[in-house]
């Protein structure tokens, strides 16, 4: 199922990019930054989602520990996949900025 997901992911970017690169409406860089902004935007979505959710949680759980184990583990995978996304975007950008000079 994953393997579908993916293959449907690529082929779709790769319909869309085709016509652009085809007739060289746009350059490769401003396309692929444009990319890059839509999944900034993407994570930046899901990140708030995350947080929101693990608050929820918090507020719902009411002393109940089953409730409150669950809470810590999604405040645990709030904290990661925030630092992880902002460290990737970050790198990417370091990266960038040492080819270009």
């Amino acid at each position: 199922m994953a393997r579908k997901i993916l293959l449907l992911v690529l082929l779709g970017g790769v319909i869309l990019l085709l016509p652009n690169l085809a007739f060289g409406e746009e350059e490769l860089t401003k396309i692929l930054t444009n990319i890059e902004n839509l999944v900034w935007n993407v994570f930046v979505t899901v990140v708030i989602i995350m947080w929101i959710v693990t608050g929820a949680l918090y507020l719902t759980a009411m002393g109940s520990p089953e409730k409150l184990t669950t809470a810590k583990r999604a405040l645990l995978a709030s904290v990661a996949g925030t630092a992880i996304g902002i460290l990737a975007f970050s790198v990417q950008e370091i990266i960038q900025n040492e080819i270009i000079k």
